[in-house]
């Protein structure tokens, strides 16, 4: 059964409009992933060396977003096996307003500690 306090299809609702915003930034981002040309001629070594890190920047943003795409994709199928807003630690329900404030929680108050 999942979490009794909470309406399931508002969950799935925000759960599919996370994840599309994530795709949106992650195809709106790709851009700044691109390998950084090495041509000193055309780039500067500082301009380049910003460019380096600006890269490295979005790529972690990057792989934060596919972490949380992973964790949307789980807790869709917690849904669907009945087990969302159950602490994965000792099975007792996630507080509401914690998933509320975050859908992707895994966690109960006590165990996150």
């Amino acid at each position: 059964m999942n979490h009794p306090e909470l309406e399931m299809d508002a969950v799935v609702r925000r759960l599919h409009a996370l994840r599309a915003e994530l795709l949106e930034q992650s195809d709106a981002s790709r851009d700044s992933r691109d390998t950084v040309m090495l041509d000193q001629t055309s780039v500067g070594r500082l301009s380049r060396m910003d460019a380096m890190q600006g890269q490295a920047m979005a790529n972690a943003e990057e792989q934060r977003r596919q972490l949380a795409l992973r964790r949307i994709t789980g807790a869709l199928a917690r849904i669907e096996k009945g087990e969302y807003g159950e602490c994965i630690e000792c099975g007792e329900w996630i507080g509401a307003r914690r998933l509320e404030g975050d859908p992707l929680v895994l966690k109960c108050i006590d165990c996150a500690e």
